[in-house]
């Protein structure tokens, strides 16, 4: 069996790993390059591979550095499966198509760009079209059951703690009577943040394949974050600023909504100055995301539910406004009263937020809060690196307003996340390979492994192979003692009781709601609630039915 990392190797961009075996052959993500021009002109290259020898893929979570070529892949002749959560799915329709307009518009600017210079025209990577036919080969899957994608191949999708949905895969490959159990962490989420549940602890592993984002950074706590991003916040409205955050559409605006929700709520001696302040999210697609949230209740952590089930809900309040046309957009660079924007990209490479940096990063009253991480090549990190001028749609913009990077709220688990993370395994795995970050990440965490937990590490390059061999760190029948463990009947029966308290509270709030003035998102959140009892009810089906393997 072989691993050929084509992406996100020396990057944390481009995400998309090809595994060989006797019989088949499939990837591990297909994402798309971001940053510098000379990285955004991989994605249109030829793929390392005959995307039409390739029998499936199993997809991390939605963000398109994982997902983003995947429209490419089947137009070019891949009809295989696409493997996912349910919520990655329900997000990664509105992503595929979103980056589908951007190929298109960029494709109409530069041609006219073209024409005027007597080129010929080019076409777009692909087109909305591409995107609706690659999501006609998605399936989704529950976290936490067993799938049998062929003879040779089952995964195990565990919650990741990243975005909503994302994953950390197990995958257990048979190859001349060998079971090879490889983890892939795709991007791990941070402990005990809001809304998500942590990342899962993963026990045994022959192979890992594990990102390094952060590898060499220690985050500051998230909760000095939040009394950070509120005393800027004060401090910007005072002086009759605005508040712009460049916030990636999916997990960290939801954060941001959800911990302005709590500012709001909690502190009262700000009342009269934030009043008349409200909080926009100026981005269509971060929009439609929250709506994808607010109908995965299962996904939330058990803190989230329980706020739900008080009647409220963390991703809604008084002074919170969505736009969605363009007009409103623009109406919010014309409108003098200060305000938080909060709008997509993250990285500031596309979108609304380019016309918001444009109208405020003059501004000294202004202040520019980043929530997350700024690939080298953007414009986010150009402003996060403090350059005194950067170039806005060919214009050249003075930086005068306060520029303020907050790694709190970051999605991706820091040098010590990371640590936890792996040594949650109870035997050294054979090799744990480490991809998803710039060469020093990787060095950094390597070392750090080796000096603490005594494992060996591979610093992934680009395009390399390796060929693994069974060491028998994870066999056959420690396999079917995991799927019938104390530990698994034990959260089988926690499920059940959570299941049964969510029952007791919706049946006491649906019997309120009759002749009650129960607001549709009030409803909704009961609906919501049922949705999530289904799921469980039938994951924990499919789990007590599954016979050992």
């Amino acid at each position: 069996m072989k691993i050929r990392f084509l992406g996100a190797a020396s990057t944390v961009t481009g995400s998309c790993h090809l595994i060989v075996t006797e019989k088949r052959k499939f990837l591990l993500d297909c994402g798309m390059f971001q940053g510098s021009d000379e990285l955004e002109t991989l994605n249109s290259r030829d793929f390392d591979f005959d995307p039409s020898e390739i029998d499936f893929v199993i997809l991390s979570h939605a963000h398109i550095d994982h997902s983003g070529r995947l429209p490419l892949l089947v137009k070019r002749g891949f009809r295989g499966r696409i493997y996912c959560t349910d919520a990655t799915a329900g997000l990664l329709d509105i992503m595929l198509k979103d980056s589908a307009l951007i190929q298109e518009r960029e494709t109409e600017w530069q041609n006219r760009k073209n024409q005027r210079a007597g080129k010929p025209a080019v076409e777009p990577l692909y087109n909305i079209k591409d995107a609706e036919e690659a999501m006609k080969h998605v399936t989704p899957v529950l976290y936490d059951q067993l799938v049998d994608v062929n003879e040779e191949v089952k995964v195990v999708f565990n919650d990741a703690g990243h975005i909503l949905g994302s994953a950390i895969t197990e995958l257990f490959i048979t190859e001349n009577d060998d079971v090879y159990k490889i983890v892939y962490s795709g991007d791990l989420g941070v402990k005990d943040r809001p809304i998500l549940r942590d990342p899962t602890i993963i026990k045994k592993a022959d192979f890992v394949i594990m990102e390094s984002t952060y590898g060499n950074r220690l985050h500051e706590k998230n909760q000095l974050s939040i009394q950070k991003l509120v005393d800027i916040v004060v401090r910007t409205i005072k002086r009759g600023g605005n508040v712009v955050i460049p916030s990636f559409a999916v997990g960290r605006t939801q954060e941001m909504i959800y911990e302005f929700n709590r500012f709001y709520e909690e502190h009262t001696e700000y009342r009269d100055i934030l009043k008349d302040v409200y909080v926009y999210v100026d981005s269509p697609m971060a929009t439609s995301v929250t709506d994808v949230f607010k109908a995965n209740v299962q996904a939330f952590d058990d803190e989230t539910k329980e706020y739900i089930l008080r009647g409220e809900h963390p991703l809604d309040f008084k002074n919170l406004i969505f736009t969605r046309t363009t007009e409103e957009s623009v109406a919010l660079n014309t409108d003098p009263a200060p305000k938080i924007i909060i709008s997509s990209s993250g990285m500031c490479e596309a979108g609304r937020i380019k016309h918001h940096l444009k109208h405020n990063l003059w501004n000294p009253k202004s202040s520019i809060v980043f929530v997350g991480y700024q690939a080298k090549g953007t414009l986010g990190h150009s402003i996060v690196s403090g350059d005194k001028k950067v170039t806005i749609f060919g214009e050249k913009i003075q930086v005068e307003a306060e520029v303020y990077n907050l790694e709190g709220f970051s999605g991706h688990a820091d040098r010590e996340g990371l640590l936890d993370w792996v040594a949650g395994f109870q035997k050294a795995p054979n090799e744990i390979f480490l991809v998803h970050g710039e060469e020093e990440a990787k060095m950094e965490l390597a070392r750090s492994i080796t000096e603490n937990l005594n494992y060996d590490c591979t610093v992934v390059r680009s395009d390399m192979e390796v060929t693994l061999s069974k060491k028998d760190i994870v066999s056959v029948e420690e396999i079917k003692r995991e799927l019938v463990s104390p530990e698994v009947l034990s959260e089988i029966r926690r499920r059940v009781s959570s299941v049964h308290n969510a029952l007791e509270t919706i049946l006491y709030n649906t019997q309120l709601a009759v002749g009650s003035n129960l607001t549709p998102e009030q409803i909704k959140d009961i609906n919501n609630m049922v949705i999530e009892l289904e799921k469980n009810t039938y994951g924990l089906g499919s789990v007590m039915s599954q016979e050992p393997r």
